[in-house]
């Protein structure tokens, strides 16, 4: 499939921070925040979904006179329940965490609820579901002068939480946000971060299911601008990661592949590299092994590609 824009036009001229989840075999929902400009009082969540093509966007969720922030998509592997986290407030210092479930695969949504203080959800890039059921739900904290990763874990399908750490970089516990978490074949977890006065893209591991973590330290192959990742783990085991592999900028835009549970990685596929701001990314692994991924374009639209596993070979 081509690359494509999710819509050529909505109803607000400037859009941010997308994510996506299959909902059912072949159908797709992606949400962003959209609005007059990111933090603007009438910043919402705006939706599509994905059964063929793309269908026109709608609204769904708002909180009124605050902008909305980061919405994050994930789908419950027990239940089938379709979770959608987003944020709203003045700013990320001062945000509070909000959640509606779906239980018709997205096609319509319960009542917002707001998360209680202290907990706000996956803060960029989607939970984690470990084959016992656990959900891990990476997290950060972005407050005066300091910025850290967290883990929000569930045992019973999202309804309730623990959260876990902090994770920051011991030489530079200002900078570390955004954490996308993957999965190793010896059963541990590496969680990738977002970095901030640190230049490289931060790493950190746990051995018992996302319970405790070590601390952060930088990947020195994998430059990080201070903007978003998001990364995957794949059926076989290898590892994608979306990224500006830059320390200045937001372009170019590239897809990353991990073949040695993260000890190295290869430019598999460059997704955008014209001047302009190509950032956020989201990934996923759809039932048919086919990896999508969507992200900011020039804060104007969202685009997404498609990708089948043999056409990142090589």
């Amino acid at each position: 499939m081509p690359a494509q824009f999710i819509y050529e036009s909505a109803p607000f001229p400037s859009c941010h921070a997308s994510t996506i989840v299959e909902t059912a075999p072949g159908t797709f929902m992606a949400a962003w925040f959209g609005g007059t400009d990111e933090g603007a009082p009438d910043v919402a969540i705006w939706m599509a979904r994905y059964e063929g093509s793309w269908s026109d966007v709608q609204k769904v969720a708002e909180e009124k006179g605050q902008p909305c922030w980061n919405p994050v998509l994930f789908k419950e592997r027990a239940s089938g329940e379709v979770q959608l986290y987003y944020k709203a407030g003045p700013s990320p210092e001062r945000w509070s965490g909000y959640y509606r479930r779906s239980s018709d695969g997205g096609r319509s949504f319960a009542d917002s609820y707001i998360l209680p203080a202290g907990l706000l959800g996956p803060i960029k890039n989607k939970p984690v579901q470990l084959k016992d059921g656990t959900i891990l739900s990476p997290t950060s904290v972005e407050s005066y002068r300091t910025w850290s990763c967290w883990v929000e874990r569930s045992t019973d399908r999202g309804r309730s939480w623990t959260r876990h750490g902090p994770i920051y970089h011991q030489e530079n516990p200002y900078g570390v946000i955004q954490p996308t978490i993957l999965t190793r074949g010896d059963g541990s977890l590496w969680m990738l971060m977002r970095s901030r006065g640190i230049g490289q893209v931060c790493r950190a591991e746990s051995r018992d299911g996302g319970l405790t973590w070590s601390r952060a330290a930088a990947v020195e192959s994998l430059p990080n601008p201070n903007a978003g990742i998001d990364a995957v783990t794949l059926a076989d085991g290898r590892h994608l990661l979306v990224h500006n592999p830059t320390h200045r900028g937001r372009t170019p835009l590239i897809l990353s592949m991990s073949s040695d549970e993260g000890a190295t990685w290869k430019l598999v596929k460059t997704l955008e590299d014209a001047p302009g701001e190509y950032s956020y990314p989201a990934i996923i692994q759809a039932g048919d092994d086919a990896i999508h991924i969507t992200y900011t374009w020039r804060r104007q639209r969202i685009k997404h590609h498609v990708y089948g596993l043999s056409e990142l070979e090589g």
